[in-house]
């Protein structure tokens, strides 16, 4: 039946196709892919919903906390089980691996990815797995889109742009927040953006956002009615907030990379499952409100009932006062970042989206509490709670206009725009001090070669240093006499010649232009190697290099050609030239 539906469909996307220019049949992919990305997020968000509120029913009672610490890791081995069994590995988890697929392979994704990160994080965070739906949500969007533009030939720009829809329409679905879709897709995915692609990304985010509001309820989505209003008064407050924010994102981001590769050091993946799954139980048994998302735990703490986050906790009974409740949101606030890397380390799927939220709120929660107990100020406590998501979310994520517009889209205003800004942008300043990218595309930089931060970067990063190999130069013997490889030299187009061993490792290099003045003289030549009239290359290329590292060598140097070799063995040229050919046009192609 499925399969019947989607052939009718393509049949009529063909049809309409050729009637319609491109612009117009991007504009009705657009909505498509909105429309399909949020009904991804409507199916994810409503599975872990029910699972979770499954879970809560069933395991009310006495042994309540001695069981239901121990769910998530049904979650975990279920993800690694999948992952491993069903997908045979072929799974790819976080934002890098989608910025990957954007440099390097042409925005396409693969097409189990659609339904994948649905099932294994709608079973993780379901059933207690302290993680968020949001990055798999985004990971869902873009294979949607990018198999959208595959499957209908459009060229890589579009690809990537739908893939950007895709991600637009999950985030705007996910919170029905429209704008904030949009923004993260630009802040994130479209380093190289033009105006031209904002209308396809405002078409996707509204077409996600009202499918969303038709469909999911307000106890599923997470949504604020604010309390009090701004009080110009309390910036001093904010901007103290904003510093703690930027602080604390920063903590958050090098305690969960270490704590993922020490739990990626464990070579087991059931073992890892099962460590990561024990950890996690103990945090959930003394904070409960680090099981699952933590969505109603943020609303508890907004609407003022902080007692509720403790209800299940092993120790309730010692928070008897609120000096002592300010010290189980402060430490679970902490304690977050430790449960999120061991359910995401541990092989679970999800993302740090939510469990950003979950730190923000509890830390403006937190601070606004102190001063109130330390009677410096009477701040409202809820729109502390509020403000403080935006810090942590900007600081983590890096992408400050999104934590700005999601928070103010959620609270169905733009009352506190002026204190999210102030703290949005106070806490994305600190961390860029320390750290110029995140943690995310901090490994892809590292380990991939992509610089998502630097638009140059990002576009010399698509390049592949194979498609740029010049293998017309011809390789001279370094035993050879000046006479047996005279010939060679005479006939050749090239001006410069590699010199290598009978391995064909690169020894150096022989310019025509050094040897111009002997070469035709034969008393001499006959006695004169190859050998000794190579010099060393200024520099030499590495097969696996980095394209920003080349063209650094390259400007170091001074030189239009250099060798090429893996592992010291002779692969061929590069020219600077047509690297910088091939940038031109790319830089033409991202307009």
């Amino acid at each position: 039946m499925f399969g019947f539906v989607h052939k009718q469909v393509r049949y009529f996307l063909v049809s309409i196709r050729k009637k319609l220019s491109e612009t117009q049949f991007l504009h009705i992919a657009c909505v498509i892919v909105g429309l399909s990305s949020a009904s991804a997020a409507i199916v994810l968000k409503l599975f872990a919903f029910h699972i979770h509120r499954w879970i809560e029913q069933s395991t009310q009672g006495g042994v309540w906390p001695f069981l239901y610490v121990f769910l998530p890791a049904i979650g975990i081995f279920f993800t690694v089980w999948f992952v491993n069994r069903i997908l045979k590995g072929n799974f790819y988890k976080g934002n890098d691996k989608i910025i990957y697929a954007i440099a390097k392979k042409s925005s396409i994704l693969p097409l189990s990815q659609i339904y994948s990160h649905v099932i294994t994080s709608a079973v993780t965070v379901g059933s207690g797995g302290s993680a968020g739906l949001e990055s798999p949500i985004v990971a869902t969007g873009a294979a949607i889109g990018s198999n959208f533009a595959h499957t209908y030939y459009l060229s890589y720009k579009e690809r990537t742009l739908l893939l950007a829809c895709g991600v637009a329409g999950g985030i705007a679905a996910a919170f029905n927040a429209p704008i904030a879709g949009v923004l993260f897709a630009l802040e994130v995915f479209l380093m190289d953006v033009s105006i031209n692609a904002f209308i396809p990304l405002i078409i996707a985010a509204a077409s996600g956002a009202l499918l969303s509001k038709i469909i999911l309820k307000e106890g599923i989505l997470l949504y604020f009615n604010l309390q009090e209003p701004f009080n110009y008064n309390n910036v001093p407050y904010y901007i103290v907030l904003g510093i703690l924010a930027g602080f604390v994102s920063l903590y958050y981001a090098k305690m969960f990379t270490l704590l993922e590769h020490k739990l990626a050091g464990i070579k087991l993946k059931y073992k890892r499952a099962l460590i990561g799954s024990v950890l996690l139980a103990v945090l959930i048994l003394f904070f409960p409100s680090l099981f699952g998302e933590g969505y109603t735990s943020i609303t508890s703490l907004a609407t003022m009932r902080p007692e509720r986050i403790f209800e299940k906790s092993i120790i309730k009974d010692l928070f008897t006062n609120e000096w002592l409740i300010f010290a189980g949101v402060t430490l679970a606030m902490f304690f977050k970042v430790f449960a999120a890397a061991f359910t995401i380390g541990g092989g679970g799927n999800g993302g740090n989206f939510a469990p950003s939220l979950f730190v923000g709120a509890y830390l403006g929660f937190a601070f606004a509490t102190l001063l109130h107990l330390l009677g410096i100020a009477n701040v409202p406590i809820s729109n502390f709670t509020i403000v403080a998501m935006a810090g942590i979310l900007s600081g983590v994520v890096y992408a400050p206009l999104t934590g700005i517009f999601l928070i103010a889209e959620i609270t169905g205003g733009y009352e506190l725009m002026i204190p999210l800004m102030i703290v949005a942008a106070i806490s994305y300043l600190i961390v860029k001090a320390f750290e110029p990218v995140s943690m995310e595309m901090k490994n892809l930089a590292s380990q991939r070669n992509v610089h998502m931060h630097d638009k140059d970067k990002f576009l010399l990063s698509k390049l592949e240093v194979n498609e740029l190999i010049e293998k017309d130069y011809d390789p001279l013997d370094a035993n050879q006499l000046l006479p047996v490889f005279a010939s060679i030299i005479t006939e050749s187009k090239r001006n410069t010649f590699p010199v290598v061993d009978k391995k064909g490792k690169l020894l150096g290099i022989i310019k025509l232009i050094n040897i111009k003045s002997i070469l035709f003289q034969s008393e001499l030549n006959k006695k004169i190697y190859a050998k000794e009239l190579m010099e060393k290359p200024p520099a030499v290329i590495e097969l696996t290099e980095d394209l920003n590292s080349i063209m650094d060598k390259f400007d170091r140097t001074g030189v239009d050609q250099l060798p090429i070799v893996d592992k010291g063995i002779y692969i061929g040229f590069m020219s600077k030239t047509s690297l910088l050919t091939r940038y031109r046009k790319e830089i033409l192609d991202s307009f």
